[in-house]
């Protein structure tokens, strides 16, 4: 059964039930943060690092954490600025634009031994890598993670109407994109 945000908050209160507490945070969210950031940032191995760094984060931070937001969306949050920091930085160590990227990181998606989707679902992770970052995460945040639209805006700090563009606009490339490489 899993643990409410609220009995891991109280645990993580106490000195004694801290450790506890993020345990039970980990079991809860890793799987879900994990698989947040690896649809942004597709390699297998970038993904660890960066979950590990979201986790550290959240270690030294829960203290703080006020409940103006559910504690997955303040995951959420992390997980989401630590990936594109991250592409950020990449972008900038190799001089190119993020949409630059795409095509390396459509490479990646079979390499290893992570990938074990059928052609269906590589097809869908080739046609989100054309899509610029913000529509491509809005699309994740909806489409995997079934998160309502009040919940990305809390996570991404963005209206409930530009969202809903941004996803109807991915939805329209995405299909175009699958039609045409079919």
């Amino acid at each position: 059964m899993e643990v409410p945000d609220s009995e891991i908050l109280e645990k993580f209160a106490s000195e004694r039930t801290r450790n506890d507490a993020f345990n039970l945070l980990l079991k809860k969210y890793q799987q879900k943060i994990y698989w947040h950031v690896r649809r942004m940032v597709i390699d297998h191995d970038d993904t660890d690092d960066l979950v590990q760094e979201v986790f550290i984060k959240v270690w030294k931070s829960l203290a703080n954490f006020r409940n103006d937001s559910q504690l997955y969306t303040w995951l959420y949050r992390i997980a989401t600025n630590e990936a594109i920091t991250f592409l950020n930085r990449k972008k900038q160590k190799n001089n190119i634009s993020l949409d630059d990227v795409s095509p390396d990181l459509s490479a990646s998606l079979t390499e290893g031994a992570y990938f074990n989707g059928n052609t269906a679902q590589l097809k869908l992770q080739q046609a989100l890598l054309t899509l610029p970052e913000k529509q491509r995460l809005v699309f994740n945040m909806k489409y995997y993670d079934d998160l309502k639209y009040e919940e990305i805006s809390d996570i991404l700090g963005t209206s409930v109407g530009a969202l809903k563009a941004s996803y109807h606009l991915a939805v329209k490339k995405i299909e175009r994109h699958l039609l045409s490489h079919d």
